[in-house]
């Protein structure tokens, strides 16, 4: 009997390419506070609270009825858009958990928020899986205004670039004015200090207009430390599992019902109020739920019944995070691919510290453009044991790249492989990227050789907290640069100094995959040799050069692209000498 019998099969999979829902299928929100139909109603979820109060700052107070499975609910009249209030629970006055903004931080009162906004993009058509380039961006550091508004000024500039979707790191509001996002405390409200929801929705809607998809950076393996009232409310938070940033979601538990039914809501939020295209999940390893039907499963489905992306980040080398539902998976769309970029980083560079230990040769960089993950079930000597299992690499399932915000951010000294390698060897990253047939994302200024450092960078009030965090980064990162110090977050700003031949590089390898390669396959035709290798895919015939070597060349073609004038203008089969870079080349015949 076929294996997949066995699975969970509770929903069909409805496939995201080309559809555009943003309504139909969503259930009541239970959380937070909702205008419409002339009244507010505001939902507090907290079982372990005797009593709650609802407080409209600058007029009254009402007492809220405690509902089974500890739910409190009140709706009244005459409280409007923008009003400020607090939750009273027992005598102690709390922002709202699932408040939709936080104008005056993650302390101050929450705001009342229509959902409401005159959305123009219905001619957007959706996600095109098969042409995705993503364009990471941290919206903080993306412009000088550190703003929405900042990338939306810069919109026209990525879509002639050739990327086809934004993914923004988290925006739910988190402590101070900058961080990086991982530490929010508020799921649904998002961040003041990048403009707030309309600004948000603003930036989403120029975005489908400009033929941009937007994609969305979200935590649900933890919650900040700071300005977390979630936790005195009710089991929010598991007592058996802990991340290593945080308390962990109760997925399993006692009262867990309430919690799952949170984050989906959150997801469905996302995309009902704010058009989102699709979720990046942070750290999904870090996710525990031993539950009969994974939380995994039914976020994938939840997002997929509204023809929506989920990405999974994972460093467990797990195949069901990709595999469908019938193959005993999670039914994740695509995972971004560590192996591919451990691989070339550490050939290129020649860094073995930590897990760039367990990479290094040529062979490991050829076994993740065939097999995707490189350790399928080998010793790691990083991680001391056996890690990893096969899976079927097709294209979509994996997204790779060169830098993201961790693998640059978490150097410590916060330094961009533009400023590690020479360009031939950058270019030659790139290439092998955005041409490998998986699914590239570049990380910001990465497509012009972008040289200032992106640091980890901070802005907590509690003084425990700021210097855990400061002795945390110095031990575990060597980061020298004070997180807190707002010096640390402006030296990480895009200088936008671009270097015009990497930009025009970029440019045209994005337009071979678009126009060559047709979007993201399972087969490649790889040949190797000692320092160089070709990937044949489609059309396209790219010729890799890791030093000064002959190669063997098995394809005929004519040159599309190069990064240096060594690589002939028309190839044949037979050896040839070339200089270190990289050649693309359309096949002839």
């Amino acid at each position: 009997m076929h294996k997949g019998v066995w699975c969970s099969i509770a929903t069909a999979w409805i496939g995201f390419k080309r559809i555009n829902t943003t309504s139909g299928s969503f259930i009541t929100p239970m959380f937070g506070a909702e205008l419409g139909d002339g009244k507010a109603v505001f939902s507090l979820w907290a079982p372990d609270i005797s009593e709650a109060k609802l407080k409209i700052l600058g007029g009254l107070e009402y007492q809220m009825e405690k509902k089974e499975t500890g739910w409190f609910k009140l709706s009244a009249d005459g409280i409007g858009e923008r009003a400020l209030y607090f939750f009273v629970v027992d005598g102690k006055s709390i922002p709202d958990p699932a408040s939709k903004y936080q104008p005056n931080g993650i302390h101050g009162p929450s705001a009342l928020v229509s959902p409401d906004y005159p959305w123009s993009d219905g001619e957007w058509e959706g996600l095109d899986k098969e042409q995705l380039v993503i364009y990471e961006i941290h919206t903080g550091t993306f412009s000088p205004e550190g703003t929405f508004s900042g990338i939306a000024s810069k919109l026209d500039y990525l879509r002639n670039l050739g990327v086809t979707a934004i993914e923004l790191m988290p925006v739910s509001q988190f402590p101070g004015s900058r961080g990086w996002g991982y530490d929010g405390v508020y799921p649904f409200a998002v961040q003041n200090s990048y403009g707030g929801p309309t600004a948000l929705k603003s930036l989403v809607d120029a975005a489908h207009r400009a033929h941009l998809g937007v994609i969305l950076d979200v935590v649900y393996n933890h919650v900040g430390p700071e300005a977390n009232y979630m936790q005195s409310l009710g089991p929010y938070f598991s007592k058996k599992y802990r991340s290593p940033w945080g308390l962990s979601f109760n997925f399993d538990d006692s009262g867990c019902d309430e919690v799952r039914r949170m984050v989906l809501e959150n997801l469905q939020f996302w995309i009902r109020d704010f058009h989102i295209d699709g979720f990046r999940l942070d750290a999904v390893q870090a996710i525990v739920d031993n539950s009969p039907r994974h939380i995994l499963e039914d976020i994938a489905d939840t997002v997929h019944r509204e023809g929506k992306l989920v990405i999974a980040e994972s460093d467990l080398n797990d195949p069901r995070i990709v595999n469908s539902k019938e193959l005993c998976g999670y039914g994740i769309d695509s995972q971004w691919l560590d192996d591919f970029h451990h691989s070339i980083h550490s050939l290129l560079t020649g860094e073995r510290a930590g897990y760039y230990s367990d990479f290094g040769s040529l062979a490991h960089l050829v076994k993740s453009y065939q097999k995707a993950f490189v350790y399928d079930g080998q010793y790691s000597t990083f991680r001391k044991k056996t890690h990893g299992s096969p899976v079927d690499p097709q294209g979509c399932r994996f997204i790779v790249y060169i830098q993201n915000h961790d693998q640059v951010g978490n150097r410590g000294s916060g330094d961009r492989l533009s400023t590690i390698l020479d360009t031939q060897g950058y270019m030659l990253a790139g290439a092998a990227s955005i041409l490998s047939g998986y699914i590239p994302m570049l990380f910001m200024g990465e497509e012009y050789g972008e040289r200032n450092p992106f640091y980890y960078f901070s802005d907590f009030s509690d003084p425990q907290l700021i210097e855990g965090v400061r002795e945390g980064r110095r031990r575990e990162n060597s980061q020298v640069n004070d997180p807190q110090s707002e010096s640390t977050f402006l030296a990480s700003k895009l200088s936008w100094v671009q270097d015009q031949s990497v930009m025009s590089f970029y440019r045209e390898l994005l337009k071979a995959r678009k126009v060559y390669m047709g979007g993201c396959h399972g087969s490649r035709n790889l040949t190797w040799g000692e320092g160089w290798f070709t990937v044949a895919i489609d059309e396209l015939y790219t010729i890799y050069a890791l030093f000064d070597t002959p190669v063997e060349i098995a394809q005929a073609g004519t040159l599309l692209v190069a990064s240096n004038s060594s690589f002939p203008e028309i190839i044949g089969t037979g050896r040839v000498r070339i200089k270190k870079g990289v050649g693309v080349y359309k096949i002839s015949g």
